[in-house]
This record gives structure tokens, C-alpha cells and sequence, in this order.
């Protein structure tokens, strides 16, 4: 894995109270406003904007209108949104010094090197919040990015997901114990794997009973329930009141009414998990869980996930949010599912912008915080260089992004995207 030189960070202040900055990020002065122009705003709420000024204070927007006056960065010709989020990754999962699939759960300094880079190339790519579903390695990153230390999307994590194994996963008594293990360990959310994986024929691996305990008992300790289903576990998640479906594969048009009518959020992906698993096949092939028949049921899976999302969109009231499952390969490469979505899936360009702004914030539980570019809200703002509603692929032209009123990128339109080392506070 390339790992970019920017991926470390300076301590700027001594003593206590000490902040580390990132290297190369352009840090606002304590109390002084910073003014954005631009011509085209989405605001992430399916609105467009135009010929507004946004003005930052601090981490926060603090006003969208009309103004005059000097400007401190101008973002006029591009097109301006909220700070994507991606709902569904695995943002510790590199590939080893042998070039093969290492997984989440490496310790090795070369892990935690590795991580810092896939934290470092996703913000680059314009995602500014990631849920990552999850690992008890992700708790470190976490913490580290929300301390300043290193770069990085803020991270929602699962630590350690409930697997699926019939009834040697537990009474239902003892599964809400497992819930109430993560929740003192840190978890943000509970991920829970209730069916196999669709490689292997996505069967249940969770009774009615198991998987409403786990869901019951994460509810009332305030924390949402995400689960890996495929087939009847689609059903049986909305049943059992967890707040979000993964995947969602081979669910029929009768699942995806009854999520609707539930208020369960889909996150369903389109295809950048598969086509980077076939990218990276020999990266992965041999290693535990991957088998040449796997790859082959890949390859057919494809189409009929085409057919989930774009199915997924027409299903009226259906909250379907953005999430691309990236493992090693995928980090940084994350917008490329807005592109199968759109182009393959059919989904309308400005609906696919709202699943990972606003809509992915509310599913998240921080529609107050961020998803949209308003007032109060915090300042994660992106620019590309094109228009997605128009040109699709303009996703993979990210050439500013400010995270909380830092600005960790800001280049010209047309530059190298993926020059390694590339200077991301050039003004």
C-alpha cells in the first residue's frame, strides 16, 4: 500500500492544553471568521444554491447568504457540499507486507501505519464521517483523529460486531450482555451479522429471538443497531426494530416495503465492495474467507445488487443512505460507489448526494451537527470540480475539503489527485 507522506502530525502549542495539528492543514485563527465564495452550493438537503457566501467561525458555519468583502477561499466555478459520509467501511483493513488481504485486526506498527494512511486517503476523498463496522482496532484511530492527532474522517465504531452463529451465539439474555460489553468498551453503535455472507448463500445465522434481543437492549442503552443481512434477515431486522439493513441482497420488493414502513434505513452498495475485491482478486483469493467459488458468486451477485438499489429508489418512503463497505484496496476510492449508484443503478444524482449528506447524518443520529451546509452546523465542506448532477464522475474531482473549519485540501482544479505527497494547502 502507497502511504502518503502527509500522514503524521506537529504539535504546534507545549504544555498543557497542547493541540496536535496535522501537517499541512490550514488552521483558522482562534476567533477569526473565514469567508467562502462560491457560485454553486448543493446543500445537502437537495437544494442548490447559488452566488452564496459561506461564513466559517471557528468549526462551525456560522451564516449562507449574500455578503461582500474580502474572501479568504474562492470556490466560485466549482460546485460546494456538505462533507460526504460514508455509512459502511472497515477503515483499519490493509493489505500485509506480502501484498495479501491482512484484514481489521492487526496490532503491528505497519497496521496502525496503514490505517493512518486509508484515514488520511478517505478524508482526501471528500468524506468527512465514516461509520466503520468495525473493529476494537478502530477505537485508537478514533480517538486519535478526534484528539487532532493525526488526520481523518471523525469515526463511528462498532468495536467488536455480534457474529451470527446459531445457537452457540448465545441465549438472548446472553447476547444483551454482549451488547452491554460494547457499549462500556466504547462502541458508538452495534453491529450485528445476521445472516452468512452472500459468497457462502446468506443464510440466517440468528433466531427471531436472538436478534431481537440484541436490538431491544442496544435501544435502550441508546445506541443503533446495523446488521449484515441478505435474504429473510432483511425481514427479520426490520421486525426486531434495529435502525439500519446492510447490503440488503436478494430482499424482495415486500422487505423493502416493510423497512419503509418501520423507518429502517438500507445501505445498500451498488458495487465498488465487488469490483475492488475483483480488482484486488489475487490480493484477496486464499486468505480466510475467500475462495475461487466466492469470487464466482461475486461476479453474478453484481447485477442483482444493480437491481437492489435501483429497486431500493423507486420503493416510496424508503430511507436508503450511502455506504460502500471499503476494505483494503477501496480506502480513498470511496466516492466510486456514487458512480455505480447513478450510472448502473439508475438512482437520480441529486438523491445519491442527499444519501450521504443530510440523510446518512440523520441515520447516524447527528442530523444537528452535520450533513448540511446551514447555520450551526459543523463546517465540513467539500468542492469538486465539475457538476455530479450533470457529470457523475465529477465525484472523483475532490479538490477542497475543510473538516470542522480546517481545510486539509485545497488545490486547483484539474491537478493530479493522486500525486503521492501532494501538497494539500496550497492556496
Amino acid at each position: 500500500m502507497r502511504i502518503p507522506t502527509l500522514i503524521l502530525s506537529v504539535l504546534l502549542a507545549v504544555g498543557p492544553g497542547a493541540v496536535a495539528i496535522p501537517v499541512g492543514a490550514e488552521v483558522p485563527i482562534a476567533g477569526r471568521q473565514i469567508v467562502i465564495a462560491t457560485s454553486t452550493v448543493l446543500d445537502g438537503r437537495g437544494h442548490a444554491l447559488q452566488d452564496v457566501r459561506l461564513v466559517v467561525k471557528g468549526s462551525r458555519i456560522v451564516s449562507v447568504g449574500p455578503a461582500t468583502g474580502p474572501i479568504d477561499y474562492d470556490l466560485r466555478g466549482l460546485t460546494v457540499l456538505p462533507g460526504w459520509i460514508d455509512a459502511h467501511t472497515h477503515i483499519t483493513w490493509s493489505f500485509g507486507p506480502d501484498g495479501k488481504n491482512a484484514g481489521s485486526d492487526g496490532t503491528t506498527p505497519l497496521d496502525a501505519y496503514n490505517a493512518a494512511s486509508n484515514a488520511w486517503l478517505t478524508l482526501l476523498a471528500g468524506f468527512t464521517t465514516i461509520q466503520s463496522v468495525g473493529s476494537p482496532t478502530d477505537l485508537p484511530l478514533r480517538d486519535a483523529i478526534a484528539a487532532g492527532r493525526i488526520p481523518g474522517p471523525r469515526i463511528l465504531t462498532a468495536v467488536e460486531p455480534l457474529e451470527g452463529r446459531g445457537e452457540v451465539t448465545g441465549t438472548p439474555a446472553e447476547i444483551r450482555a454482549f451488547i452491554r460489553k460494547q457499549k462500556d468498551a466504547g462502541a458508538d453503535l452495534i453491529k450485528i451479522f445476521a445472516s452468512q455472507s452472500i459468497r457462502l448463500g446468506g443464510a440466517m445465522t440468528l433466531s427471531a429471538a436472538q436478534l431481537g434481543a440484541a436490538c431491544d437492549e442496544a435501544r435502550k442503552l441508546g445506541l443503533r443497531t446495523v446488521v449484515h443481512a441478505y435474504k429473510g434477515a432483511v425481514r427479520a431486522a426490520a421486525l426486531a426494530g434495529c435502525t439500519q439493513v446492510e447490503h440488503g441482497s436478494l430482499a424482495t420488493d415486500d422487505d423493502l416495503k416493510l423497512l419503509a414502513e418501520r423507518g429502517t434505513y438500507l445501505d445498500p452498495q451498488a458495487g465498488l465492495v465487488i469490483e475492488n475485491y475483483l480488482l484486488n482478486k489475487d490480493r484477496y483469493l486464499g486468505t480466510p474467507g475467500y475462495t475461487a467459488e466466492g469470487f464466482a458468486a461475486m461476479e453474478k451477485i453484481l447485477p442483482l445488487n444493480h437491481d437492489l438499489v435501483r429497486r431500493a429508489a423507486n420503493t416510496p418512503g424508503l430511507k436508503v443512505v450511502f455506504g460502500t463497505d471499503a476494505v483494503a484496496g477501496a480506502h480513498g476510492r470511496n466516492a466510486e460507489e456514487f458512480v455505480d449508484r447513478v450510472r448502473d443503478a439508475g438512482v437520480d444524482p441529486m438523491v445519491a448526494m442527499v444519501s450521504a449528506t443530510s440523510l446518512g447524518a440523520e441515520a447516524l443520529g447527528l442530523a444537528d451537527q452535520i450533513g448540511s451546509i446551514a447555520p450551526g452546523l459543523e463546517a465540513d465542506i467539500i468542492a469538486l470540480d465539475g457538476d455530479p448532477l450533470t457529470d457523475i464522475t465529477s465525484v472523483r474531482r475532490v479538490v477542497f475539503v475543510m473538516k470542522g473549519g480546517v481545510v486539509y485540501k485545497n488545490v486547483p482544479a484539474g491537478a493530479n489527485q493522486h500525486a503521492l505527497g501532494e501538497k494539500i494547502s496550497a492556496k
